[in-house]
């Protein structure tokens, strides 16, 4: 066993590394004040590769494996979760799909644009009723002659309304199965087509410089051929989708875990209190070590399971179990690290204030802690 990385995966990690302290950090407390996404430091991202990033060069990506895409999105999120969910969104829920299932025409329309980071795309799968129980979507697309005539809604979705947003991936009801089951598809719709209309959503405590959607659709006819994949795959299609998204939430933990420990750690070492620093006192002591022992068993977790994803082999249950642990274990340690602060953890002026909130939606997006103790549950035969 080596748990080593290659030359290249360090160089990637260095590289993504600077950028995010030089030209993420200066603007990350001000982009989650305003609350604002950036189109900027998105053009920027896309400049660095770090969209299309596992998609091949032929489509306009950097050919990457998992990991090192994964190391990429843990070095965003060590320094700002909205641009890292930008990011993550982009690659795993936006591109992702259309590679994995769309036709050789779609690819070659959408990929290059999308992989460049001069557009993004969106997942419409959330509904007001449909969250963990995404089979009881109540959005509809009926076929009508050469078109598809879509209605229903959307809501938290991510990068489906900014500006460069160039369209969505729409889950929708498109007839029931003989056995009684709804028929579920998934349509690609272009931003600026009639009858849809993508609202960007405002007040968010989490990720508040990225951009999240509301979607109506009102009658919208797309044609027939923006289809993804086989009519009736839709839900087979999510499922496969929100596997390599959960390694992307993960990383989206793990990195911002790791942001945590950066920022107390030397907090700690600079707050001096009855003559010492703070870190000195044994039970601050224990915090950090308890930090550092659990990003540790995080990475090699998560590091296994895009292993097992850059072979071929099963990573559904690993993705599962990656997803669940990081995203509550950077809980815990923005929770340390918040404390460790003392009053100026509950500052804005202080990072930790924005880990502390940004880690909540790890815990609930792309399938709750809950939902993940279920499908875990499965796996290992106990349900």
């Amino acid at each position: 066993m080596d748990f080593s990385l290659s030359t290249e995966h360090e160089i990637l990690r260095k590289s993504v590394r600077n950028f995010a302290l030089k030209e993420i950090q200066p603007l990350a407390r001000i982009l989650d004040e305003q609350e604002k996404f950036s189109g900027e430091l998105t053009e920027a991202m896309g400049a660095l590769g770090l969209f299309g990033a596992v998609i091949p060069e032929d489509y306009g990506g950097q050919g990457l494996d998992h990991l090192g895409y994964i190391i990429a999105v843990e070095e965003i999120a060590r320094v700002d979760g909205s641009q890292a969910a930008t990011v993550a969104a982009a690659n795993s829920l936006g591109i992702g799909p259309i590679y994995e299932f769309g036709t050789e025409a779609q690819r070659r329309k959408y990929l290059p644009k999308l992989c460049s980071g001069d557009a993004l795309w969106g997942f419409g799968l959330t509904e007001p009723n449909a969250g963990s129980d995404a089979g009881n979507t109540q959005t509809t697309a009926v076929l009508d002659d050469q078109e598809w005539v879509i209605n229903g809604s959307k809501i938290f979705i991510t990068n489906a309304s900014a500006d460069i947003s160039l369209g969505v991936t729409v889950l929708a009801r498109t007839g029931m199965r003989e056995n009684g089951k709804k028929e579920l598809s998934c349509i690609l719709v272009e931003s600026g087509t009639p009858g849809y209309e993508a609202r960007e959503m405002k007040g968010k405590m989490v990720w508040r410089a990225s951009n999240t959607s509301e979607l109506y659709f009102e009658d919208c006819r797309v044609p027939k051929n923006n289809l993804l994949g086989k009519r009736g795959e839709g839900f087979r299609q999510m499922l496969k989708t929100l596997d390599g998204g959960r390694l992307s939430i993960a990383a989206m933990g793990l990195g911002g875990a790791q942001g945590c420990f950066d920022r107390a750690l030397q907090y700690s070492k600079e707050r001096v209190q009855f003559n010492r620093p703070i870190s000195q006192f044994q039970v601050n002591a224990f915090k950090l070590a308890d930090m550092a022992t659990e990003i540790e068993l995080a990475r090699l977790l998560l590091y296994k399971a895009c292993w097992l994803k850059d072979r071929g082999k099963p990573y559904t249950k690993e993705a599962a179990m990656a997803k669940l642990y990081c995203s509550e274990m950077m809980g815990r340690c923005a929770n340390h690290a918040v404390q460790l602060h003392g009053g100026y953890g509950l500052m804005k002026e202080y990072d930790v204030e924005r880990f502390y909130r940004d880690h909540k939606l790890l815990e609930i997006g792309e399938g709750t802690s809950e939902v993940m103790r279920i499908v875990l549950a499965r796996l290992i035969g106990a349900l």
